[in-house]
């Protein structure tokens, strides 16, 4: 199989749609396979719901099976336009079919619930409609963080893959990024990939030994690291992680979340060259960022809010690293911190992770090549005549990536506003539209308002204002432009 490339040769959009459904069949599959482990998971448990499992993996495999079957093809090529087209329909596809557990389960959820529910697990959102999950059966649970876990993968993946040659708002950096670390440890995308795939276990693995060493029980560590190292932040408590009440529970989650957000492949350059590493210019940005926030917010609640200074830090560290990381845990109701915290939060959920993580947001990397572009502008006006180039890392950025950028952010920004007019349209006070639809497009987890907050969940929203946010967290998830491509009509042209 050949990659997505401008240099590929022209195919019909038959032949691209007949590939696009051929590799859905096999994510299918996989799907499939997915959905028995919690299946052997209520059967060691004795849940009843071990059948709804074995069901749901059958109509999978099946589906998937019959398209790989029909739609076999030899040698296939990849162009561009499949390659958006595989991109959209893999995310939607598989979340129609993960709902099947969620639908048939003794959870009786209805459709629009289920499917919110696994769009929120597969793009490592967080956002829920369940409540009582203390004792909610265990297959139920880990298929929620399972969903998360893969999504968590997925999306790295596609990053690597796909979406650079797609030219998705500078994410040809990341390519250009991604080769310079990659040309010594790894020498091709295939290997790059793998290499990621095994950082993102060793760092679950690693995030669930270090939950069971501060004392939660194994199967909840299991859950939480998966849901840690995607940055998706479903619990398997009501409370997230401040059920246990653990200082260093806590700790280690946000020294994974804050792995997690960072890039995955930055990890294999760490081993090989650690010094050069460190000067990875987005990801010294991303922790000066967080600092700063911990130390603001630190601040806040000490004069505020009358906290301690240790019981300030403690609750700031965790839900200030949570938000920007579009983790999505909470120790606390911090959306009761006062306006000027719900502000700061609200902010530093547009801002999001690193570029190549597995955190969503509009990026660290394109708010620098915003400020950097910003900083050259304001140079040039003294003096017309003057050359200013963008910089990023020492290195120029040329203007269709400086362009790719600026119009991602607009269509970031327009996006925002017409869902949370939408989301309000149902009834939804302007709060809790806004901070919902924010959180779904950065992939965040709770809004800000009481209801949808960190103490709330989305049950109580319109089935309507559900299907909005579910479309938000794709858009967010696949960078807006993927989707959106669709809608032209040149696109469907041959």
């Amino acid at each position: 199989m050949q990659p997505v490339s401008d240099l590929a040769p022209k195919v019909s959009l038959g032949q691209s749609v007949r590939f696009v459904l051929f590799v859905n069949g096999l994510l299918l599959l996989l799907l499939a396979a997915a959905m028995l482990v919690p299946m052997l998971v209520d059967l060691a448990t004795d849940s009843t719901d071990w059948h709804v499992f074995a069901l749901s993996a059958m109509v999978t495999c099946f589906v998937g099976a019959a398209l790989v079957t029909a739609l076999r093809q030899n040698n296939p090529v990849i162009e561009m336009r499949a390659g958006f087209l595989l991109t959209v329909t893999s995310w939607t596809i598989l979340c129609a079919f993960a709902t099947l557990p969620l639908t048939f389960s003794s959870l009786h959820l209805s459709f629009t619930d289920a499917f919110f529910e696994t769009m929120s697990a597969l793009t490592t959102t967080g956002s829920t409609v369940l409540s009582g999950l203390d004792t909610m059966p265990w297959g139920l649970l880990l298929w929620r963080s399972l969903l998360q876990w893969l999504g968590g993968i997925g999306i790295v993946v596609m990053a690597i893959v796909i979406l650079p040659f797609l030219r998705i708002g500078g994410m040809q950096l990341f390519r250009t990024e991604s080769s310079d670390i990659s040309g010594k440890p790894v020498a091709r995308v295939v290997q790059m990939t793998e290499l990621t795939i095994a950082v993102y276990v060793g760092l679950t693995a690693a995030c669930a030994i270090g939950f069971i060493v501060a004392g939660m029980p194994s199967f909840d560590a299991i859950n939480h690291a998966m849901t840690t190292i995607a940055t998706g932040g479903l619990s398997v408590k009501d409370a997230s992680l401040g059920y246990y009440n653990s200082l260093p529970i806590e700790l280690i989650a946000i020294v994974f979340m804050t792995a997690g957000a960072l890039p995955l492949i930055w990890y294999a350059e760490l081993l090989r060259d650690r010094s050069r590493a460190m000067q990875e210019r987005q990801v010294r940005v991303f922790l000066l960022v967080l600092a700063v926030a911990i130390v603001v917010m630190t601040a806040w609640n000490m004069s505020a809010n009358a906290m301690d200074i240790r019981m300030a830090l403690r609750l700031s560290a965790f839900n200030v690293t949570s938000v920007l990381t579009d983790t999505g845990f909470a120790t606390t109701d911090f959306s009761a911190w006062g306006g000027f915290a719900v502000g700061l939060f609200f902010l530093l959920m547009l801002v999001g992770g690193c570029a190549g993580s597995t955190a969503g947001s509009i990026k660290i990397f394109r708010w620098q090549i915003l400020f950097s572009s910003l900083t050259a502008q304001l140079r040039q006006m003294p003096s017309p005549h003057r050359v200013v180039v963008t910089r990023y890392g020492g290195r120029t950025v040329d203007s269709d990536m400086v362009d790719g950028v600026r119009n991602f952010f607009f269509m970031y920004v327009i996006t925002l506003l017409v869902l949370s007019l939408g989301v309000m349209a149902t009834g939804t006070d302007f709060l809790s539209a806004s901070s919902a639809v924010a959180q779904a497009m950065a992939n965040a987890g709770p809004g800000l308002s009481p209801a949808i907050g960190p103490a709330g969940n989305f049950a109580g929203l319109t089935d309507t204002a559900k299907w909005l946010l579910a479309l938000a967290m794709l858009l967010g998830r696949l960078e807006l432009s993927t989707v959106y491509v669709l809608l032209l009509v040149d696109y469907w042209r041959r």
